[in-house]
């Protein structure tokens, strides 16, 4: 089978298209064929760690050092293991790949059915493969930032970056729990933001929303990029300041309610751009300019 392999550390160009062995599951484990991933914004800055320091640090954590890349990974289920109950051959699946060592940017990926650290679940049926590859890591870091700032009905709440992967997410989330969005962005990606779901949209280039008179009850920087001496300009007094720069944790749980959000039409991804395997360098190159509007995709086979 074909994938990427993560060679070495440094540019876009040490990801190289491979022929390599194809895996076959374990008892706890299916074998997906792979229908489309994803490049991460994540993707792009660990490709700037050196691969021996993966492999010596990331397993302390419960992570895996990728050889093959790509953290999530959307297919079909070709085979399954025989200990194997939550999945069947022919369910269309998606995840994350996040404590393994194989990633979703090849042809096959086996992953176990339920794993620390890692999701797995049913497509829903108005999701695309590419659709689905897109949706774990974002809208799972937007949704557990969101419950940890008590975000609901009544609640304002400024979203800086809201047009990138996590930030569309955020916006259609907060307008999920009630809560009055306002979304920075730049000139082009205005009305994507404020197709949305926002009440409000600011445009970064044009206006410093750090001198307006308006608070808010939260600040979510999606791009992790704003300081304390600017979100604490417009923060209300015991407002609420959340960044991706946290933690978050991926559980079946909340895949399962962001399933149900997808299912009744109040939450959608939101694709940039499309790229096939062999051409998962260039993805990453874009994604390193920081102009990418939602998600980025690799589509596979």
């Amino acid at each position: 089978m074909k994938a990427i392999i993560f060679t070495k550390s440094g540019p876009p160009e040490v990801l190289a298209l491979r022929e390599v062995a194809k895996p076959a599951p374990k008892a706890d484990e299916i074998l997906v064929k792979v229908r489309a991933g994803t490049v991460t914004v994540g993707d792009v800055k660990l490709r700037s760690i050196p691969k021996f320091l993966q492999k010596i640090f990331f397993p302390l954590f419960g992570f895996g050092a990728k050889d093959i890349w790509g953290v999530e990974v959307a297919g079909e289920v070709e085979e399954i293991g025989e200990a194997v109950t939550l999945f069947k051959k022919g369910n269309r699946v998606f995840g994350t790949t996040t404590a393994q060592s194989t990633g979703g940017n090849a042809e096959y990926i086996c992953l176990p059915q339920r794993s620390k650290n890692q999701v797995m679940g049913c497509i829903p049926e108005n999701l695309s493969f590419g659709e689905a590859a897109a949706l774990p890591v974002g809208a799972m870091t937007a949704l557990q930032l969101l419950r940890k700032a008590n975000a609901g009905s009544g609640k304002k709440i400024l979203i800086y970056g809201a047009s990138g992967s996590v930030g569309t997410y955020a916006v259609q989330v907060a307008r999920h729990l009630g809560a009055e969005v306002c979304g920075v962005c730049s000139t082009a990606n205005m009305e994507l933001v404020r197709s949305l779901g926002t009440q409000k949209v600011i445009d970064y280039t044009r206006e410093d929303f750090t001198q307006s008179s308006e608070t808010y009850d939260i600040i979510f920087d999606a791009v992790g990029k704003l300081s304390r001496g600017k979100w604490e300009k417009v923060l209300k007094k015991n407002g609420v300041h959340v960044s991706v720069t946290s933690p978050t944790k991926e559980t079946p749980e909340d895949l399962e309610y962001l399933i149900r959000l997808v299912e009744a039409g109040e939450l959608r991804p939101v694709i940039d751009r499309e790229y096939p395997l062999e051409q998962v360098p260039e993805a990453h190159r874009y994604v390193e300019t920081g102009r990418k509007r939602g998600n980025v995709v690799i589509k596979v086979g």
